[in-house]
């Protein structure tokens, strides 16, 4: 069996010091490992040199052969494809923001497990209760609720309580609409 030729467009030398100057460790040991190998070293001790097997160099070769130095970094992983098309998980972040409806959904307002039974019953897709966390997030849409408020809040009554509290406390701002009470008047009294 005939040993596999490797492409010599770049000099051992060069391709030890585009080593060097690499910040990825696993590529670095990738081209220190064809370096030897180009200089005559056998695979098997240039591959142990780099601390990898015979047969995976023989595979980095295959990819520099073909791709060249950039070959040798490490491709991304698709990872798992998403449960819901596109067009389910569009109608899912519409149905959020649009909110329940108390008389079909029979809920006030979406929970997480609300929202997983919601996905289930409607597409048949299981989801745990982090999995639709991650999947809101990944929508741009988090679980938060916005802070409750009376129906009769008075917005006046609640500005005038703050300043009589802030007229009140000695660390209130100098100027601030109210006297502050360890100010002197003009006269020289304290207020």
């Amino acid at each position: 069996m005939c040993a596999l030729a490797i492409r010599n467009d770049i000099s051992p030398e060069k391709l030890r010091r585009r080593a060097r100057r690499d910040g990825d460790g696993r590529v670095a040991a990738r081209l220190f490992a064809i370096a030897n190998a180009l200089e005559g070293m056998d695979r098997a001790s240039a591959a142990r040199l780099a601390g990898m097997d015979r047969q995976t160099l023989r595979d980095w070769v295959h990819r520099y052969n073909e791709e060249g130095i950039a070959g040798l970094s490490n491709r991304v992983a698709p990872g798992r494809s998403p449960k819901l098309t596109e067009g389910q998980m569009a109608a899912l972040k519409a149905a959020v923001l649009a909110g329940p409806d108390p008389a079909v959904d029979g809920v006030v307002r979406w929970r997480i497990v609300d929202l997983c039974r919601w996905v289930e019953e409607r597409w048949g897709v299981s989801y745990s209760e982090t999995g639709m966390l991650r999947l809101l997030w990944s929508l741009d849409l988090s679980h938060r609720k916005t802070r409750p408020r009376h129906p009769q809040t008075d917005e006046k009554a609640q500005q005038a309580f703050k300043k009589i509290l802030w007229a009140m406390d000695r660390r209130a701002p100098i100027g601030f609409g109210v006297q502050h009470p360890t100010q002197e008047t003009a006269n020289g009294n304290l207020v």
